[in-house]
């Protein structure tokens, strides 16, 4: 009706080309030029956004194969994942298989686990320190990403292997763990070690930009992954004694998921259509810069048949629900 296409256009492109900018270009301002202390952590926090922004709307895309019809090009875009210190495999694994399929199942979608630190489900085991999650929960949003290069990638990847999970066809072993050391050994030899033995730059403010650019991406990507699923409008049903859920899945995707600012150009612009996420769960091979127009059209039919659709207007009233509900987890079960 509408004549949308699947894959990402022009606009996409030079989304990327501005997302690869904000993240290259202070690194090497950094790395070739004597600037002010003050300075350095402005181009690393502009870093950190360039890093974040890649996250959502290049590496998502491709890793969804959505961002063109050429299969290489959405490997390739779905590789811009080991710039922020993540693994395909482990990526694709938790986010295509385990959350979309599972969305917001406790036990099942692997986005509503955060250890024992933070309880984003009344169905997780509840301890003393979460009443003040609403408080220090913020504080732990910006270490994601600097956990994806640090350890996360090793505990999923040895998790996700164990149970023979995949995304496609079951990676060799051996391979795959090669890739993940040699990944993290790039990684690290890129944004640590080339800017102190190439550059000459004091290792202390190579670490504090590496620590500042992360800090500002997992902050940025924590918040608009917590705002899609974790808030009281989101369903988090539990299997049934046979492992069924009770609705389809069309509508548990209804249900379980949370747009926010979705009149807002520069939200939507930035996060890669990941605020519409009732239509990116719907349709997850679509890349993101049609969704204002498929939100049209499935606001639409939620309309026609009584169906939820779960949105907030601006993302501080979403940032608002979001510190609510943490607030009320975070009180103790009268189970407890």
């Amino acid at each position: 009706e509408k004549n949308i296409t699947k894959n990402g256009n022009w606009k996409l492109w030079v989304k990327t080309i501005v997302m690869f900018g904000l993240l290259l270009t202070p690194y090497i301002l950094i790395s070739t030029l004597a600037i002010p202390g003050w300075v350095q952590i402005l181009l690393s926090v502009i870093m950190g956004i360039g890093l974040a922004g890649i996250g959502m709307n290049v590496m998502h895309d491709g890793n969804h194969g959505s961002f063109s019809n050429k299969k290489w090009i959405n490997r390739l875009m779905g590789g811009s994942i080991y710039l922020l210190a993540g693994n395909r495999y482990n990526w694709q694994v938790q986010h295509n298989v385990l959350h979309h399929t599972y969305t917001n199942i406790h036990g099942h979608d692997e986005d509503l686990e955060a250890g024992r630190i933070i309880r984003f489900s009344k169905h997780s085991e509840w301890r003393w320190f979460h009443k003040f999650q609403h408080y220090y929960s913020v504080l732990l949003y910006g270490l994601l990403t600097i956990n994806w290069a640090i350890t996360t990638d090793f505990l999923q990847m040895k998790r996700f292997m164990k149970k023979k999970l995949s995304h496609g066809k079951f990676p060799n072993p051996f391979v795959n763990w090669t890739k993940l050391l040699i990944s993290k050994i790039l990684y690290f030899l890129f944004w640590i070690f080339i800017p102190i033995l190439l550059f000459n730059i004091i290792w202390w403010k190579v670490l504090l930009s590496f620590l500042v650019m992360h800090y500002t991406a997992g902050l940025i990507l924590s918040l608009v992954f917590q705002l899609a699923h974790i808030m009281d409008e989101a369903d988090m049903p539990l299997p049934d004694s046979e492992g069924n859920i009770k609705n389809s899945w069309a509508i548990h995707q209804l249900k379980t998921t949370v747009n926010f600012a979705s009149n807002n150009k520069l939200v939507n612009w930035f996060t890669g259509g990941l605020n519409y996420q009732v239509e990116h769960h719907i349709f997850p091979n679509i890349s993101h810069v049609h969704y204002d127009k498929v939100a049209e059209i499935v606001k639409k039919t939620t309309n026609e048949f009584n169906l939820p659709y779960n949105e907030f207007n601006t993302f501080l009233d979403a940032i608002r629900a979001h510190f609510r509900f943490l607030k009320t987890m975070g009180m103790k079960p009268q189970n407890a």
